[in-house]
């Protein structure tokens, strides 16, 4: 009873996500499409995650090097795409405005891809794989 409603939610924050990081680009004030580059990072941020799960989907052990190795990853690419706009901005490629407003938005889709790993990714009756 509990997935679907956290779907909703974890759809809805992903939408206000994106809804801030095409304000940055699209308003006629900003008008600069560099920060969609940003959209690389969301897509490449939690591959480290599933690759670390099969490949220790048989060590159970509290700590695995395979997935340490996998938070790393991913919070280099996570630290990588809030640096991304604000090297945008400090060339002058963007206005600052526009930064705060992908900065806004990767602060919402990342915690929205955590909450969907915490929510979704426990392995017991509902998991990620049925959606």
């Amino acid at each position: 009873p509990c997935a679907p409603v956290a779907l909703v939610a974890l759809s809805f924050s992903g939408a206000i996500g994106l809804t801030f990081l095409m304000l940055g680009c699209a308003l006629e004030y900003y008008g600069v499409y560099w920060p969609l580059f940003v959209l690389l990072f969301y897509f490449i941020c939690p591959i480290p995650h599933f690759i670390a799960k099969r490949v220790s989907e048989d060590s159970e052990a509290a700590s695995s090097a395979c997935r340490e190795l996998a938070y790393f990853f991913t919070t280099g690419i996570v630290v990588s795409a809030f640096g991304f706009p604000i090297i945008l901005a400090r060339v002058e490629a963007i206005k600052w405005g526009a930064c705060g407003l992908v900065l806004a938005g990767n602060a919402v889709i990342f915690l929205t891809i955590l909450g969907f790993f915490l929510v979704f990714g426990r392995g017991d009756d509902f998991s990620w794989e049925q959606w």
